[in-house]
């Protein structure tokens, strides 16, 4: 790809010609939101709907817009804020908050959405409605939790097209939505042996290691 010079924020910016904008924009050190963006997946899944920027002047989530010579980014204004805030309530207001005993506290991406723009993990103007579909701990060293699930696919993808095993999916419409097996049988009873490669693109405590859970709840 040929670099072309676009601006960000009011400064100049090179960035190769026809890549996804998001990416560019991390390369530079700038951070953006976003959950279900993954490098390498083409056409981008733009679930999350959290890594939004304005581009020439109409907001749009940066992983879904390409690289175009002279264009015009902001990543921080009022709508841009406030759409981000929004789409981050929606899916807290899905999640159960669980931090102090999750495996992934510290290192999580929802936890570090809500440091860097300052917004609450805690919905004030949603209830929170979680998922009712039950913890999958069949396998002693690995666990699913429907219940801190945030959509973002990433197990999915490596599971069917990494793996190459298609054991996990997402399971029902609506707010009954969730990552589970095919079959809705055990994850022990899938074949899928020592496999630890959802647990490990897990952005949240949705699948983890059962090694990762703090003492307290070990």
């Amino acid at each position: 790809m040929s670099q072309v010079d676009i601006t960000v924020d009011g400064q100049a910016l090179p960035a190769a010609e026809g890549a996804i904008l998001l990416w560019e924009l991390e390369k530079a050190g700038l951070f953006i939101p976003h959950l279900c963006a993954q490098q390498g997946l083409d056409p981008p899944r733009g679930a999350c709907r959290l890594c939004w920027v304005e581009v020439d002047g109409r907001v749009q989530t940066a992983c879904t817009v390409r690289v175009v010579a002279g264009m015009q980014v902001v990543t921080r204004s009022e709508a841009v804020d406030r759409l981000t805030a929004s789409a981050f309530e929606l899916l807290m207001s899905r999640h159960r908050l669980d931090c102090r005993y999750c495996a992934a506290n510290r290192r999580c991406a929802l936890q570090q959405i809500a440091k860097a723009r300052r917004l609450p993990l805690k919905p004030k103007g949603l209830p929170v409605i979680v998922p009712e579909a039950p913890v999958d701990d069949s396998r002693p060293d690995l666990t699913i939790d429907p219940g801190k699930c945030v959509l973002c696919g990433h197990c999915v993808y490596v599971c069917q097209h990494e793996v190459k095993k298609s054991i996990l999916e997402f399971v029902q419409r609506g707010l009954h939505t969730h990552v589970g097996t095919f079959d809705g049988r055990p994850l022990a009873n899938q074949g899928c042996g020592d496999c630890v490669r959802c647990a490990e693109v897990c952005p949240v405590g949705a699948i983890y290691l059962t090694r990762d859970l703090p003492a307290a709840k070990s």
